[in-house]
């Protein structure tokens, strides 16, 4: 009989690069307390744009390969996280990056976009059924702004959810498993505007092109909406060495970094959550799992 770590976190994310960027100092400070740490990314993001010029010909729109390439990319990330459990949802290229909402390759009949909720998260309840979960996190009901693919992710985490705990569904895939806590990746507005200042405040010595604004901060919200806050300051290099994995998608200048579009945002250690289902102790918590039954 397989023993399972007393913590087991999964984390649902849309594409490579998403986990580091939103997760990357929670995961490295779970992995390195020994909890079992399992991400689920639901496409390779085929249809991305690259930032390196000698990469550029990776894009869909040319020679194609950038799903690949970004699945190696995140091989790298996780292992700058201490993450060994990294998989994808249906295995490779099973769905597909559907582009940005109002793309054509929305439409695109392998798109995550298209996918059947219920058929896609068929797969993931396999997962959760091995693993045993007690906290998920996943995006919110808006995808943390608004892609397509997150907004199926969140669709499919939270539908697969429900039916892992189940007990009539599906007998061959495991026993049944209630996952105790499902959060949601959050950034309270007065934090992500505090990072902007200090990126204004640099000046001529700016190493982006631009400055962006705390509306371009996925998952923005009030201060109140906040439930969990996962101090990862002593996991800050392993989080900065993870997004400078994701190379053809993220430009790394700590404490900042800009995606495609050049424009710098800070680069937060400090990660939020917001509560989506099951009980806290506390009306913030400092641990995912606080008093929650291994």
């Amino acid at each position: 009989m397989t023993v399972l770590p007393a913590r087991r976190l999964l984390l649902v994310h849309a594409h490579p690069d998403d986990e580091s960027i939103n997760n990357g100092a929670t995961m490295a400070r779970y992995a390195a307390s020994g909890a079992h740490i399992t991400l689920v990314t639901c496409t390779l993001g085929e249809e991305g744009e690259v930032i390196p010029a000698d990469l550029a010909h990776l894009t869909a729109d040319r020679d194609g390969g950038l799903g690949a390439y970004r699945g190696g990319e995140l091989t790298a990330a996780m292992k700058e996280l201490g993450v060994s459990d990294h998989r994808l949802l249906g295995g490779p290229g099973r769905f597909r990056d559907s582009g940005m909402m109002g793309a054509p390759q929305n439409s695109h009949p392998e798109a995550f976009w298209q996918a059947d909720v219920d058929e896609a998260a068929a797969y993931l309840v396999e997962i959760i059924r091995e693993v045993r979960p007690q906290v998920l996190v996943t995006y919110d009901p808006h995808g943390g702004y608004g892609h397509p693919d997150h907004i199926q992710a969140h669709r499919v985490a939270m539908r697969a959810a429900d039916l892992a705990a189940e007990r009539a569904y599906r007998r061959d895939l495991g026993d049944p498993h209630e996952i105790a806590r499902i959060y949601w990746n959050c950034v309270p507005r007065p934090v992500a505007e505090e990072g902007f200042a200090q990126l204004r405040a640099l000046g001529a010595d700016l190493p982006f092109p631009g400055i962006g604004a705390p509306e371009d901060v996925p998952g923005l919200v009030t201060e109140d909406e906040v439930t969990a806050v996962v101090d990862g300051t002593a996991q800050s290099g392993a989080k900065a060495a993870a997004m400078r994995a994701h190379a053809t998608q993220i430009d790394v200048r700590e404490p900042f970094f800009a995606l495609s579009n050049g424009l710098g945002q800070p680069l937060l250690t400090t990660e939020y959550y917001r509560l989506a289902r099951g009980a806290s102790a506390a009306a913030v918590e400092s641990d995912l799992f606080a008093e929650v039954a291994e």
